[in-house]
């Protein structure tokens, strides 16, 4: 089965677009990747994002509108791929959507809202669309995320000791696989998300991100406010637990300097970023991860992936392409993963990574052009992922 898998995270600064080759070998999932290509949103768009995710106000009509927009926006990224990844010729799309709200009290999820309708990607492109892939696994009880768990454990499955996959987006998440247990997968904290709200604040917009980390590279850690961001309750819930710019967001950065003033920027950037590098590495040390295979922008950022490499000397960190799944795809790729499963009828969600009563088939299927035809639900689920290059 050709797959497309669309994703946008919490960094709402592009569509990742990716496309696989996808079957079931016995016990084994096969991947052909076929490309991948990245479409930016439209500056309008982003901007409209940003103003209506929380602590922000915001309104039914631009609720609305934005599922409309990106809709039609994943619908333009999905055609690209289609045409370009594809020559023409796939059968299912899945669409993460945008994030929107994830909505957490006292650890328990109550609920997830991605907006982009399915119906302008189906429409678009003629094909059947999978979307809304975590608002199941929140309803049976689980954080919704993080989703990748599963395409993380069928890449890990195999390797010795305890590997873990990292993923440093806005936020930053965690699978591992410790010898007989089963997998632990959640959200660290922030990777990018207070960095980029940091830069955008500190450059009156000029800037949307600290490129290849030279801004928080000129500037030294504050021992202060460091000891102010690390004293946040959420490091210190056990797993499964996940969380998202509803949390860490301009506000919570600005309260915590009003706490303990920084007057260069530099220095403020140089401590976020050691922010991430330290609740990473605090995650690993205590489930004795002895490999940390990284994926997600966070990667091109050769400060923060220095400043990790200091917090976890003797532990080996490399990018996912050495397995041979490409970072900057890894999370598209999961999540046309994830549409291949629900089309099987297999669940798509560990129980052990995201607190869920049961492990449960995800998403909601939009039908494309033609009749609607499911394959034959698959006999049992894979247990290892195997790269076809």
């Amino acid at each position: 089965m050709r797959v497309i898998g669309l994703m946008s995270g919490t960094s709402y600064d592009a569509i990742e677009a990716a496309a696989a080759d996808l079957a079931l070998d016995g016990d084994a999932l096969l991947l052909r990747p076929l490309g991948h290509l990245s479409v930016p949103y439209p500056d309008e768009l982003r901007d409209r994002v940003a103003a209506a995710l929380p602590p922000a106000p915001t309104t039914t009509q631009a609720v609305c509108a934005l599922d409309t927009g990106i809709g039609q926006a994943f619908a333009g990224a999905a055609g690209r791929a289609l045409r370009d990844l594809c020559a023409g010729t796939a059968d299912l799309v899945v669409s993460h959507g945008q994030t929107m709200h994830h909505w957490v009290e006292d650890g328990t999820v109550r609920g997830t809202l991605q907006l982009g309708q399915p119906a302008w990607i189906a429409e678009a492109t003629g094909l059947p669309v999978v979307s809304d892939l975590r608002s199941r696994d929140v309803a049976a009880g689980g954080q919704g995320a993080p989703l990748v768990a599963l395409t993380d454990t069928l890449l890990l499955s195999g390797l010795p000791g305890t590997p873990a996959a990292l993923n440093l987006g806005g936020i930053a998440n965690i699978t591992v696989l410790a010898p007989g247990a089963e997998p632990l997968a959640f959200d660290t904290g922030p990777a990018n998300a207070l960095l980029d709200a940091a830069v955008h604040h500190f450059t009156d917009g000029a800037a949307a991100y600290d490129e290849d980390g030279r801004r928080a590279g000129a500037g030294r850690v504050n021992p202060g406010l460091l000891r102010v961001l690390l004293d946040d309750p959420y490091y210190r819930r056990p797993a499964p637990k996940s969380t998202g710019k509803e949390h860490f967001h301009l506000p919570y950065l600005r309260r915590a300097l009003d706490s303990v003033p920084v007057p260069d920027t530099a220095d403020v950037l140089a401590t976020l970023t050691r922010l991430t590098a330290v609740t990473v590495a605090d995650a690993c040390r205590a489930h004795g991860v002895t490999r940390l295979v990284v994926s997600g922008g966070g990667t091109r950022n050769p400060v923060l992936m220095r400043m990790l490499a200091e917090e976890l000397p003797g532990v080996p960190l490399g990018p996912s392409d050495e397995l041979g799944l490409p970072s900057a795809a890894k999370e598209a790729l999961a999540f046309a993963v994830l549409g291949f499963l629900t089309a099987h009828g297999l669940p798509g969600a560990l129980p052990s990574g995201t607190g869920a009563r049961r492990a449960t088939v995800l998403g909601s299927i939009t039908p494309g052009r033609t009749p609607l035809r499911l394959p034959q639900p698959a006999a049992r689920p894979p247990r290892l992922l195997r790269i076809i290059r």
